[in-house]
Formats: C-alpha cells, structure tokens, sequence
C-alpha cells in the first residue's frame, strides 16, 4: 500500500497521527472549558438573567450528559466501522451553533435546547469517545504520551481560557461570551479537524501506529506491539469480565463530583465571599495541577504495567476525595487551595488513564463499541449530580451535604478497584476451541 500522498513539507515531517492530537488538542482547550468549568461562571448571571434556580439551570449540563449514554453506543459503532473524523467534525460543527444560538435565549426551554441539547450532543461527539477512540487507532507504545497531551490541553483550557471567560462574563454579559465561544469553534477548532484528522486508522495510509514497526513482546502496558494488539476482545468478551464492570463504577464515582464542580465551582467559591474573577482564577488553580496529573500519568502509563494501572486509578479517586474532604472540614483560603491542588491532580490523572487503560485491556479493534457500551452502562450519576447539588443549595443555602455524601461514594468504589485486574483473552479463546 502506498504511503499517504499528503507529502507538504510540514506535515509530512511527522508522524500525521501527532496532528491529530493537535486538533484534538484544540478542540479541548476551547470547547472542553466552555463544556466543562465554563459553565460555572455564566451560571449565576444566566440564572438571575433567566429567573431560575441553580439546580434548574443545571438541568441543561446534565442534559447532554445523559444523552451521552445513548449516544456514546452510537458513536462507538460508527468510530470503530468509519473512523471518528466525522463525527468528531459534526460535534465541532454543533458545539458552535449550540453557542452561537445562546446569544438569543429568553427562555428555560431555548436554554435547554441551545446548551443541553446542540452543546451537549456536540461535546459528545467532539470531545468524548470519537476523540480517545482516535488516539488509541494511531497509537500503541506511544498513547500515554498522546492522551496525556490531548489531555493536558483541557487542564490548560482551565488556566488560560476559564479566566477569560470569567472576565467576558463580568465585562460582557454571558450572552456575547457564549456567541464568541461559538465563532471560535467555528472558525478555528472547524477547520483544524477538517484538514489534521483523518477518517481511518493508520493502516489504511500504510503506516503502523505510532510509524514504528515494533517486534518486542514486552508486558508492559506502554510497550504493547502491534501484533499483540490484533488480538482484540470483543464487546460480548469484554462484559464478561470483572475489570469492565469495576471501570465502569470508577467512572461512576467521579461522575459525582467532576461534573458537579464543571457546574457549581465559582458558585461554591463566590458564596464564601470571594469574587468572581478571583474565584475563577482559584479554579484555574486545579486545571494547572490538573495538567501535572496528566503530564505525570502519561509518563506512569507507559512505562508500569498493565497490573498495576488500576492502582494508579484508584490512588486519583482518592486524591480527590482527601482534597474535598478538606474542603468540607475547613472552608479557609488554605483548605480551599488544597482541595484544587488534590482535586487537580486527582481528576488529570483519572482522565487521562481510564480510555488509557480500556484500551490497553480490550485492544484496539473494538474499542469504541466497548466504551461507548460502558458509557451508556454507567449509573447516570454525571447529569444528574450538578442538579442534585443544585437543589440542595436551593433548599439548605450550602453545598456541604451534597459534597460530603458524594465523598463517601467515591471512596468506597475507589477501593473497589483493587479487583480490576487485566482480563484475559487466553481463557476465552481456549473456551472457543472446546
């Protein structure tokens, strides 16, 4: 098979899937902010603006986050038959019209419609499984270090980008922050994963992942051939063992508290008396240590092995929990700052390695019908925790309960983690023969 015949100087100097990264890399930055922590800081004046409560305006984060289920299934099955390209290019496409049309709502429904439905569906297809499903296609040895950077473009979007949207808000309105929101999207984030991603896995341009020919049959997770990885799990295989289902309630833990701070952080911060800007720059705090946690992990994931990556899981869950646990003890300046340190590295970390991981444990051919399926198998906790905060804020003035009860949850199926030991495709294979 010929080699790609896109031979410009620049691109063809490197590895093309290193490009896609790239564009990914982007997408997050802008995009994941505005989808994740970027929303807390248009929630208080769009809910004063909209006449509504924070629990009720939460409703539209979550809206997107229980069409993912679903929808994930969908994107899996597509990602793994087509390649993601273009589905990560409609959710780019979506994300910016569902930003753009926020200049123009007056009303809960358009809300929900504009940043529950057009936002979140798009975030889904732009951010989520189509986007890990096309590193793990055109990376092996080398994916560690390809999500961490995906990865870390995200924390960085929480330092640079979340300020900026903090201050647009407070000179702007939320309304012209959301409408430059969305013409970035389009007119930047667009084109790079029109021209930087490609629609099929490596093979199909006559490269191998990561452009190395591997033959060493090492165990570690990171040094995985390409030859190994042809032996893949299938979506039946897969459910079938204990790690699929313990994987799935990891991310059901931090479904609780990752999506509630993406919602609530600079509120919960503000109502302690600090201001916005100073709140958002508090929360930026966390994505900078959040980028020290992917950065470190996508180091760790290459090099241990895959015995020992659910250790490195179940130690962020943690971090995560010591972090809020402070927090709920102690609302002082120092107890809030160690809460974002070890919410940070918690959540860069976790992120960075649960696709990581799925991947290494399943393979490669199957990947996205895999995770989608785990996505959609995941106890609904990401849409529906910001609400549940919500109320309670709404009903007691304070967001403590709300967080104490999620801490304990997440502790609990963080030890749980200690039985996800890898499968193995031996034992079925061999079932197969008999």
């Amino acid at each position: 098979m010929k080699r790609p015949y896109f031979k410009k100087v620049i691109l063809s100097s490197v590895y093309f899937g290193w490009w896609s990264v790239l564009a990914g890399s982007v997408v997050s930055l802008w995009g994941g902010t505005f989808y994740g922590s970027g929303f807390s800081a248009v929630l208080k004046p769009l809910a004063s603006d909209l006449n509504i409560g924070r629990g009720t305006a939460s409703v539209a984060s979550g809206i997107g986050r229980i069409i993912n289920g679903p929808q994930s299934v969908l994107t899996g099955r597509l990602s793994d038959r087509f390649g993601a390209k273009w589905i990560i290019v409609t959710g780019v496409l979506l994300m910016g019209l569902g930003l753009i049309s926020m200049r123009y709502v007056f009303s809960l429904w358009a809300f929900f419609i504009s940043w529950g439905v057009f936002f979140g569906i798009g975030a889904n297809c732009a951010l989520a499984l189509p986007l890990d499903k096309l590193i793990t296609d055109w990376f092996v040895r080398k994916r560690g270090r390809a999500m961490s950077i995906k990865n870390t473009s995200g924390g960085l979007g929480g330092v640079i980008i979340l300020p900026l949207i903090a201050w647009l808000t407070s000179t702007q309105g939320w309304r012209e922050t959301c409408f430059i929101g969305g013409l970035v999207m389009l007119g930047v984030c667009l084109p790079l994963v029109i021209f930087l991603i490609k629609p099929y896995r490596p093979e199909h341009y006559g490269w191998l992942p990561d452009d190395e020919v591997q033959t060493d049959t090492n165990i570690t997770a990171g040094q995985l051939t390409t030859d190994s990885e042809n032996i893949d799990f299938t979506l039946r295989q897969a459910i079938k063992t204990r790690a699929f289902w313990l994987l799935i309630v990891a991310v059901a833990g931090l479904d609780l508290i990752g999506p509630t701070l993406s919602a609530h952080a600079i509120p919960i911060l503000t109502d302690t008396g600090i201001d916005p800007i100073r709140a958002a720059l508090i929360v930026s705090f966390a994505a900078l240590f959040a980028i020290v946690g992917t950065v470190t992990s996508g180091f760790l994931a290459d090099r241990v092995s895959k015995n020992r990556l659910r250790f490195l899981l179940m130690a962020a869950m943690l971090l995560v929990c010591t972090g809020t646990g402070i927090f709920i003890l102690n609302q002082s300046a120092v107890a809030i700052y160690a809460w974002m340190i070890l919410y940070g590295l918690g959540t860069g970390t976790f992120g960075n390695l649960i696709a990581f991981t799925r991947g290494h444990y399943f393979g490669r051919k199957n990947f996205g019908i895999i995770h989608g399926t785990s996505m959609i198998l995941t106890p609904p906790f990401a849409p529906f925790a910001p609400i549940f905060a919500g109320w309670v804020y709404d009903k007691y003035q304070t967001y403590l309960p709300a967080l104490a009860l999620f801490t304990g949850v997440i502790t609990v199926f963080a030890v749980a983690l200690v039985f996800a030991r890898p499968p193995h495709l031996g034992k079925f294979l061999r079932t197969t023969v008999k």
